[in-house]
C-alpha cells in the first residue's frame, strides 16, 4: 500500500507543534538549553502526525536479533524520542531497594550512554516491575526533554542532562499510584507541556478524577489544571490527540471512566464528552485515539455493556454544535448521537496506527487487522502472537514493524520461531500490508517480553524490552530521511475576553512571596496580549459559591502584583480573582505552616454530620449521623479519607470507612522539598485481636507504619523492592506515639529510623527499627497514613513535624 504525502490538513494542523518549519541549522547549547537551530528527529513516541506513521524511505525490510547495530542493557517498557543524533529513553537500572528509574540519553548511532537521570521509586504500588511506561518528549523549539515516571516526578532537562525544573505531582498535586502502574507521556503544545493522571488533592479536587495538566514548558509553572471527566473506573496513559475545532486548539483523549472528551488545549476548559462505557467499555481506555475525517476513533478492552464480547473499536463523530454546561463542566453527548461504526477488535493498550484510510490495530488475541477507517469493516487479519499488550505499531516505508509481547511457541502462527527461545521473550515482526492480506518479510526473538513500542528513525529500528534496548539497521545518514513538515499558522486572536494567571496554583509558606505573569485571551483561549501590566489590576480574594469549605488565603497583594503570605503561621487555602474591566482571571493556591510545625483539631468546629447528602461522586455514608469537620484544607490528598472527629474526649484525625475505593489514604501536609526533619503523632487502630488497620507517618518519602493485625513497625517506600520491619505489639484501641527521622550523609546513603511506645510511657532511648539505604530519599513531605481494609477506623493526633537535632 502506498502512502500518499497529501496528509489530511487535520494531521497537518495536529503536527505542528511537533516540527518547526525554520531551516534547520548546526546545534548549540545555551545555559537555558534552548537549541540553536531547530531540532530534527522525532519527538513524540506517536511521530510528528500523532499517528504512528513516519515519511522516511529506506527503513530496514528484515530484522534479526542476533545482528543489531547496537544493544544497550537499559530495560523498560518505553518509546525512544529522538533529536539530533541523540536518542532518549525512560528505563531502570538496579535491582530491589537500589532499583531506580528515569531517563538516558544514548548516542543513536552508537548506543554510547550520554546521561541518564534516575530516581528513586517511592510510595508507589507498582508491581512486576512495570517500570518506564511512560516515553520522554522533546520540544522542537529548544530540545529540551520532558518525562514523567512512576511515582510521579514531572521534569524537564536540557538535551545534555541539565535539570531544569520538576514536580512531585503525587506531593504537589495528589497524583495516586496503581499496581498497573499506567504513566502518561508529556505531550508538548507549542508552550505548554501537558500530562495527565488520576488525582485526588484539595478542594474541588477532593474526590479522584482523571485530571490533565498543563505547565509552562520553560518554567514548570502550572498554566491550567481541568477535570473533565466522571469518577474513574482505572487509571490510563492514553496519549492525548491535538487538533483544532471551531476554532479552538483542542485535546481530545480517551479517560479511566470509559469516556471520550474534549478540552479546549489552551485554557483546560472540557467542551464535550461522550461515555463510551455506553457503548462498549466498563473500566478505563487506555489506547490513543485518532481523528478521521470529523471522528475520533476509539479502541479498548474492558467488558462491553451491550454485548457479551470483551473490547470494541469504535468511530464517534465530532460534534458541529457544543455548548459545554460552564468553564469546568463539559457537554455531555448520548453515545448513540455520536457513533458512527464499530467492530470487535479491542486492544487493552496497543494503539491504532492511520495510514491514509485504513487502520492497522494489533489486538489482544495477537492479530494484526486491517480496518477501513471510513466504515470500521475488517479488510483482513493477520495473526502474529497468542498476545498483545501496550506495544504500539510503527509504519514507515510501506512496512510495519510490531513488537508482539510474548512470542508465539512453535507452530502457532505462520513461520513460527521453532526451540525454547520463545519462553518469555517478545518478537519483533517486520511485515508489508497489502489490500487483502499482509506478508510477513522477517520475524526475531527479542530477549525478554516486548511491552515498549518500535520507533524507527534514519534508517534504523529502536525497541526496548524488559531486558534492554536494540537498535538494528544500517550505520551512517540515511538518505531516506524525510524532511520537517511545514507549520500551518495558527489562527489570529480575537478581542480580549478573559485573563489567564500564570502560576494557577501556588503552593507557600508564611511570610513567602509568588510573582505572577497575567495574559489576555481572546474568546478561543489564545494570547492577545502576553504580558498584562500588573500594576493595572484589581486583586480580590474569592470564594466559588460551589465550594463545600468557604475559605481565602491568608495573603495581601502589593502594588506591583505580588502576593505575600501572611506571617502568621497558620493554614490556609482558597482563590484570587484579578480583574482588569470586565475581564477576570483566577488563581488557586495553598499556604501551610512551615517547621516546626503542630496540628491537634482542637480549633476545628464539628459542622458537618454523617447524615448530609455527599458532593457529587462521593458515595453516600454508611454510619449513623456522626459531627464531623473537613480536615485542613491545604492538605493535600485528604479530602475523603479522613474527618476531624472527636475521641477519648479530644479532636483526632480519623480515617474514613465508607469509600471502598478509598481504604487507603496518603497526605501531604507540606512542601515536597522538605528534608532533614522528624515527624511525630499520636495514632490507633480501632478493631479486635484479628482485625485492625494500618496507621503511619510519612517522611522524606519513606512509609513508618503500625500494622495491627500483622504486630509489626514497619518502613516502606515499595512493597515490592524496599520493606522491612520489627515485631511490635499493637493492642486495638490503645493510643501509641510513633517518631521518625531520616539521615542522609554525604555519599546519598541514608537510614530510616521510627520508634512506637505507648502514649503516656516514657520515650525509649533505642530506635524501634533503623532502615539502612544506599540511595537514600533526599527530600519529600512530611504526610500520614492510614489503610482500613476491614473496615476499622485509624486515628492520628498532636501531629508535630520538627528540623532534626
Amino acid at each position: 500500500m502506498k502512502l500518499r504525502l497529501a496528509l489530511p490538513l487535520t494531521l497537518l494542523v495536529a503536527a505542528l507543534p511537533l516540527y518547526a518549519a525554520k531551516k534547520p541549522e548546526k546545534a548549540g547549547k545555551t545555559e537555558t538549553g534552548k537549541i540553536d537551530g531547530a531540532p530534527q528527529g522525532w519527538f513524540d513516541w506517536r511521530g510528528p502526525f500523532q499517528t504512528g506513521v513516519s515519511l522516511e524511505k529506506g527503513m530496514p525490510d528484515k530484522i534479526d536479533a542476533k545482528s543489531p547495530l547496537w544493544t544497550a542493557d537499559f530495560p523498560g517498557q518505553s518509546a525512544p524520542v529522538i533529536a539530533n543524533g541523540k536518542l532518549y529513553i525512560m528505563g531502570y537500572l538496579g535491582e530491589g531497594p537500589d532499583l531506580q528509574e528515569g531517563v538516558a540519553c544514548f548516542d543513536a548511532e552508537t548506543g554510547k550512554m550520554l546521561w541518564k537521570q534516575l530516581f528513586n521509586d517511592f510510595l508507589s504500588d507498582v508491581v512486576y516491575l512495570r517500570y518506564a511506561n511512560s516515553s520522554p518528549t522533546i520540544d522542537p523549539e529548544t530540545g529540551n526533554v520532558f518525562i514523567q515516571n512512576s511515582s510521579g516526578i514531572f521534569a524537564s532537562f536540557t538535551p545534555d542532562g541539565k535539570l531544569l525544573w520538576k514536580h512531585s505531582m503525587m506531593e504537589e498535586y495528589g497524583r495516586m499510584t496503581f499496581p498497573n502502574n499506567r504513566t502518561a507521556s508529556p505531550l508538548i503544545d507549542k508552550d505548554l507541556v501537558i500530562t495527565r493522571g488520576i488525582t485526588a488533592a484539595w478542594g474541588a479536587y477532593g474526590p479522584p478524577g482523571d485530571r490533565f495538566y498543563a505547565f509552562d514548558k520553560k518554567t514548570g509553572e502550572l498554566v491550567w489544571s481541568s477535570s473533565p471527566g466522571a469518577l474513574p473506573q482505572d487509571n490510563t496513559f492514553s496519549h492525548p490527540w491535538l487538533s483544532f475545532l471551531g476554532g479552538k486548539r483542542v485535546l481530545y483523549s480517551a479517560c479511566g471512566d470509559s469516556s471520550l472528551i474534549c478540552m479546549n488545549a489552551r485554557t483546560g476548559e472540557p467542551l464535550y464528552r461522550t461515555a463510551v462505557a455506553k457503548a462498549g467499555a466498563k473500566g478505563g481506555i487506555n489506547a490513543s485515539v485518532i481523528e478521521y475525517k470529523g471522528n475520533i476513533i476509539v479502541v479498548h478492552m474492558s467488558e462491553n455493556i451491550d454485548t457479551s464480547d470483551v473490547g470494541r473499536m469504535a468511530a464517534f463523530k465530532i460534534p458541529t454544535e457544543i455548548k459545554p454546561e460552564s468553564p469546568q463542566a463539559p457537554q455531555v453527548f448520548d453515545d448513540k448521537d455520536l457513533e458512527q461504526w464499530r467492530n470487535p477488535n479491542g486492544s487493552l493498550a496497543s494503539s491504532p496506527v492511520l495510514v491514509d484510510d485504513r487502520i492497522y490495530e494489533v489486538n489482544e488475541g495477537g492479530d494484526l487487522c486491517a480496518v477501513n477507517a471510513a466504515d470500521g469493516k475488517v479488510l483482513w487479519k493477520k495473526k502474529l502472537g497468542i498476545e498483545e499488550r501496550q506495544s504500539t505499531p510503527f509504519y514507515a516505508d510501506g512496512k510495519l514493524y510490531i513488537a508482539m509481547y510474548i512470542a508465539a511457541a512453535s507452530g502457532k502462527t505462520e513461520g513460527s520461531a521453532a526451540g525454547t527461545e520463545t519462553i518469555g521473550n517478545g518478537e519483533l515482526f517486520v511485515v508489508k500490508p497489502g489490500d487483502k492480506d499482509a506478508e510477513i518479510l522477517s520475524r526475531t526473538v527479542l530477549t525478554g517480553k516486548c511491552y515498549g513500542s518500535p520507533v524507527g528513525y534514519n534508517g534504523k529500528l529502536y525497541i526496548q524490552t524488559e531486558k534492554k534496548l536494540y537498535c538494528f539497521g544500517k550505520k551512517g545518514k540515511n538518505p531516506g530521511l524525510a524532511p520537517a513538515s511545514k507549520a500551518v499558522d495558527w489562527p489570529t486572536p480575537g478581542e480580549k475576553k478573559k485573563l489567564q494567571i500564570v502560576p494557577y496554583e501556588i503552593f507557600l509558606n508564611p511570610g513567602q512571596t509568588q510573582a505572577f505573569r497575567v495574559r489576555a485571551l481572546d474568546a478561543n483561549g489564545f494570547v492577545v496580549d502576553d504580558n498584562v501590566d500588573l500594576k493595572s489590576l484589581k486583586w480580590e480574594k474569592f470564594v466559588p459559591p460551589t465550594a463545600l469549605v468557604k475559605s481565602t488565603i491568608n495573603g495581601s497583594f502589593d502594588a506591583d502584583g505580588k502576593l505575600t503570605a501572611d506571617k502568621e503561621n497558620v493554614p490556609s487555602a482558597g482563590q484570587f480573582q484579578a480583574s482588569l474591566g470586565d475581564l477576570k482571571g483566577f488563581f488557586k493556591g495553598r499556604i501551610l505552616p512551615g517547621i516546626p510545625l503542630t496540628q491537634d483539631f482542637e480549633k476545628y468546629e464539628l459542622n458537618q454530620d454523617t447524615s448530609k447528602p455527599p458532593p457529587p461522586g462521593v458515595p453516600n455514608q454508611l454510619e449513623q449521623p456522626t459531627p464531623f469537620a473537613y480536615p485542613p484544607l491545604p492538605w493535600n490528598a485528604a479530602r475523603f479519607k479522613f474527618e476531624i472527629r472527636e475521641k477519648d474526649g479530644n479532636k483526632a484525625l480519623v480515617k474514613t470507612i465508607d469509600n471502598k475505593r478509598l481504604q487507603r489514604g496518603t497526605v501531604f501536609i507540606n512542601r515536597p522539598d522538605l528534608r532533614n526533619y522528624t515527624i511525630e503523632a499520636d495514632v490507633l487502630t480501632e478493631g479486635n485481636k484479628r482485625k485492625m488497620s494500618e496507621i503511619g507517618l510519612v517522611n522524606q518519602r519513606y512509609l513508618i507504619v503500625l500494622k495491627g493485625n500483622a504486630q509489626a513497625l514497619e518502613v516502606t517506600s515499595n512493597q515490592e523492592l524496599f520493606k522491612q520491619s520489627v515485631p511490635f505489639k499493637v493492642t486495638p484501641n490503645e493510643w501509641y506515639h510513633l517518631k521518625a527521622r531520616v539521615d542522609v550523609a554525604a555519599d546519598g546513603s541514608g537510614v530510616i529510623r521510627a520508634k512506637a511506645w505507648k502514649k503516656g510511657d516514657p520515650e525509649p532511648d533505642a530506635w524501634t527499627i533503623e532502615v539502612p539505604h544506599k540511595h537514600a530519599n533526599e527530600e519529600g513531605s512530611p504526610g500520614l497514613f492510614g489503610f482500613t481494609p476491614q473496615e476499622q477506623r485509624a486515628w492520628i493526633d498532636n501531629i508535630v513535624v520538627t528540623p532534626n537535632k
